[in-house]
């Protein structure tokens, strides 16, 4: 509990300075469609409001406690357990980029096509550059 209470003392204390203008923008690395550039403009501003706290603007997380989004082994290996993960919550041990995490993330309440938003911004930001872009339907085919 004590180790708890510090992360969020930590995720607080970091989510309140000022960041880069640029760690919060989307890398647009390749051509994207209109539609995938206004879904990942949606996700922009989901990804501050409900994932930046703890997963902080730039997409790196807190080693040992909130796993990075940026560069992140198990996002791009794991596209349907990452969109579980938003849809549903993630509780129990994960290994990212070889660290391990076994930290509770809260189902978040998003629309499926909220999600889809999300994964593509997330999917498109900092360093990372996935393949195809989520859609609404492939978030509503995923279940408990």
């Amino acid at each position: 509990m004590n180790k708890v209470f510090w992360a969020f003392l930590l995720v607080i204390n970091l989510g309140c300075k000022d960041t880069p203008k640029e760690s919060s923008e989307v890398v647009d690395r390749r051509q994207q469609s209109p539609e995938l550039k206004a879904s990942m403009e949606r996700g922009a501003g989901l990804y501050n409001n409900f994932c930046a706290s703890c997963h902080l603007s730039s997409g790196e997380g807190i080693i040992g406690v909130f796993p990075p989004l940026d560069k992140s082994d198990w996002l791009k290996n794991k596209q349907r357990e990452s969109i579980h993960a938003i849809k549903y919550g993630l509780r129990g041990p994960i290994k990212v980029n070889g660290e391990n995490y076994d930290n509770l993330m809260p189902a978040l309440g998003l629309s499926d096509r909220e999600i889809a938003d999300v994964m593509n911004y997330i999917n498109n930001s900092w360093e990372n550059n996935a393949g195809d872009p989520v859609t609404e339907e492939e978030v509503a085919a995923i279940e408990k």
